[in-house]
């Protein structure tokens, strides 16, 4: 506590992202694609308590602009590795839980600053190994730098004494203490800012951490790896273990000295993380706890009377950006039917112009989807709202040579369709009529989902209703339902959408804690 005694943070600000229309600004970053395109194909071992180990079986990461292109061959893990990365955090977990508050503070708040001085080099690992454009790339960055510099805050706030009652005669505290090992599993769409916020939550609150990266994103974890490292995080409070979810990530969550998991990523990974963790193992002494956010089948209503040409350009955003692979993108726009031809018309207009190519080129709106197997099913959706509705934009011919798709619009979609139930993970959009808003609001929640949500409308009361029956984590109004803010809009939603972890709000680092009440008579 002695460095917090003398040091006072600032108030949380978020981090500005850099405008690439400055030309300063473009140059840089394009010095830097090029800087990192020299190390393409590196190779990267496992580190294990400090120990370097090459196995031989290589995880081959892909550019999914050009698939042609290595950006890193990854050693994979064993189970017998997994187990030996949670026996070492397990032995470390004692000395770093015993790690001042203080301390841990302030190398989360080292990372956050070297975060910030490598800012376009991880825009330019993002642009390469997870497709993003530009501007989506210094978003991710960003937002990494935001959860960290944002826990490190809260870690200040819950590690001095809480308030409880005191009662006559005693001294009463209540203090929060970690829990143990945690097996960190971020996901490919943002393997940084997820990554960095779930793996800085995690360590700031005195934990040791076993993470595994999505195996479509590995070099981005490795090079937050070695940001962890350069920041002075010891070597045993954290593994980075690489490898498939069938071979290690069953290992790593039913291991007996796991306590906790945190995981974002699909409905049906994480309820088989959620089924694999409630079973007791032999030599077990906790029921571990599972942090989840699993996805969403988000909807953005548009009211009879709202501005038509601002709720197309949310759709728009929230639809196509990052091509649509955000748990928070809008897949299901919900019209009245009193606007809904002039919507769709304006709305197909406007995305047929949508640029398409690869995310180095900063002329590119959308960059490729992941994968080829992302490719593969997202147009398997697109035949399949073909039969279901009306194809009002995309169907044309995406550019060669990567995991390409157009934004894809299906108009007249019934709630029966798959289109309209199913999280599709890409940029397809599916358009569906509205009698009233009592309609549309119903139709809205008609979802196993409930992550993000969005209306237009410019009647007061409508926008009450919504606040007080839109069933979702994150409600927006008259904006996209994307670009979640840390610190402003604390992430998370409920039902199949996961565990309703509020990522970047003032109580997530609560899941990585327990209170200890201590009692003492006095007098």
């Amino acid at each position: 506590m002695e460095w917090m005694a003398t040091a006072t943070l600032s108030e949380f600000r978020n981090e500005p992202c850099a405008d690439f229309s400055v030309p300063v600004n473009r140059q840089a970053m394009e010095a830097v694609l090029q800087k990192v395109r020299s190390q393409f194909g590196h190779e990267y071992q496992l580190r294990i308590a400090g120990d370097w180990i090459a196995t031989g079986d290589k995880l081959i990461s892909v550019n999914p602009s050009n698939p042609q292109e290595i950006v890193g061959l990854h050693h994979k893990a064993t189970p017998e590795l997994a187990n030996r990365a949670v026996e070492s955090a397990y032995a470390a977990f004692p000395q770093w839980s015993r790690t001042p508050a203080g301390e841990r503070v302030r190398l989360v708040l080292e990372a956050a600053r070297i975060l910030r001085a490598r800012k376009l080099e991880f825009d330019a690992w993002l642009v390469y190994e997870a497709g993003k454009t530009w501007v989506e790339a210094e978003a991710d960055v960003a937002e990494a730098i935001d959860f960290c510099e944002y826990y490190a805050r809260e870690m200040v706030r819950l590690s001095a004494p809480q308030p409880v009652v005191q009662l006559p005669g005693e001294h009463d505290e209540m203090i929060y203490i970690p829990l143990g090992v945690g097996v960190v599993i971020p996901p490919w769409n943002f393997p940084l800012a997820i990554l960095a916020g779930m793996a800085a939550a995690t360590l700031v609150t005195g934990n040791t951490a076993v993470i595994k990266p999505s195996s479509e994103t590995p070099t981005v974890a490795a090079k937050f790896a070695e940001v962890l490292l350069d920041a002075g995080f010891p070597e045993s409070c954290f593994t980075l273990l690489t490898g498939s979810g069938s071979a290690v990530g069953d290992v790593l969550v039913e291991h007996p000295k796991t306590r906790f998991i945190a995981f974002t990523g699909s409905r049906d990974v994480g309820l088989r993380i959620n089924e694999l963790a409630a079973r007791h193992r032999p030599g077990q002494i906790w029921i571990k706890r599972v942090i989840a956010e699993m996805g969403g089948k988000d909807a953005i209503v548009v009211d009879a009377n709202a501005d038509v040409d601002k709720a197309v350009d949310g759709v728009l955003a929230s639809a196509f950006g990052y091509q649509g692979q955000k748990c928070s993108a809008c897949s299901r726009a919900i019209v009245d039917g009193k606007v809904y031809d002039q919507f769709v018309e304006k709305l197909s207009a406007k995305a047929k112009n949508i640029k398409v190519g690869p995310s180095d080129d900063p002329s590119n709106y959308m960059g490729p989807v992941i994968s080829a197997g992302a490719q593969k099913t997202i147009l398997q959706y697109i035949e399949t709202g073909k039969r279901e509705g009306r194809l009002a934009a995309g169907g044309d011919a995406a550019p060669e040579g990567g995991y390409f798709i157009p934004p894809t619009i299906i108009a007249d979609v019934e709630p029966s369709a798959r289109i309209f139930q199913e999280e599709i993970f890409g940029p397809v959009l599916a358009v569906t009529k509205a009698r009233d808003f009592e309609h549309a609001l119903a139709l809205a929640n008609d979802s196993q989902y409930g992550l993000t949500g969005a209306v237009f409308s410019n009647d007061p009361e409508h926008l009450r209703q919504a606040k007080e029956s839109f069933h979702v984590g994150n409600l927006y109004f008259n904006r996209k339902c994307t670009g979640a803010m840390v610190g402003a809009h604390p992430f998370g939603g409920f039902n199949m959408s996961g565990t309703d972890s509020k990522a970047g709000g003032p109580d997530y680092l609560l899941l990585f804690l327990q209170a200890k009440s201590v009692a003492a008579k006095v007098g």
